[in-house]
């Protein structure tokens, strides 16, 4: 199975999905920090609790305390405020200017935000592909799921896993974007922790999915 297949039949099942939701870069910027440990419903709820308010000015001066009451719902508050807040001041850096950080070095911009407090691989990646549009491919648990259960042996260093896709795909930051979205989007419906292999539009390529389908003709065959 190669990973260009994996696309192709996911796009022809999904198609464009428009990602990362979100009004502004710096808006994706603090989901993308957010969503750490946590589902998009409660991204949702604590964006909104910004009542239209959510800037990086806004981030900046307002109070550890009442950042934390605004972003409660996305958990481990505490934590996310101070990082939200050195992300922040990593972008002020540019003037929080996105075509200032688009003129910059993706090799480099990806180690200064790993420096950040709070920004890990996944976080780094999804910043700069989703918020600034640079083609760095996003990895993360819902990746590497699919990864082992079509059969692919998954390196444990996420940077060796960017590899797999980087290696062989063109540097295509919509490409990248839309082959995220698609494994997100696969993994909720049907690539779950217990996959739901029916209609999947990997079944008939996936190692587990032909196990599946395997386990449930001979189900059917000792009804007859």
């Amino acid at each position: 199975m190669k990973i260009s297949r994996i696309y192709e039949l996911l796009n022809d099942r999904y198609g464009n999905l428009g990602w990362w939701p979100g009004d502004s870069p710096y808006e994706i910027m603090v989901g993308a920090v957010l969503t750490q440990n946590t589902n998009w419903n409660n991204i949702e709820k604590a964006i909104a609790n910004f009542k239209g308010k959510l800037s990086p000015e806004f981030v900046e001066n307002i109070s550890y305390d009442e950042l934390i009451d605004i972003i409660r719902p996305a958990g481990f508050f505490n934590q996310k405020a101070g990082y939200l807040k050195a992300v922040t001041e990593w972008f002020k850096r540019f003037g929080y200017s996105e075509e200032t950080v688009k003129r910059g070095e993706l090799v480099v911009l990806r180690r200064e935000l790993l420096a950040v407090k709070g920004v890990g691989r996944e976080t780094a990646d999804s910043i700069l592909l989703y918020a600034f549009g640079f083609p760095t491919f996003v990895i993360d648990a819902y990746t590497n799921r699919l990864l082992t259960r079509v059969g692919f042996e998954v390196p444990k260093k996420y940077d060796e896993v960017k590899a797999l896709f980087e290696g062989v795909l063109p540097r295509d930051e919509a490409l990248y974007n839309n082959y995220h979205a698609c494994i997100v989007i696969n993994a909720k419906e049907h690539c779950k922790a217990k996959p739901v292999c029916a209609g999947c539009p990997l079944e008939m390529v996936c190692g587990t999915g032909q196990e599946w389908k395997l386990n449930f003709t001979r189900v059917e065959n000792s009804k007859i």
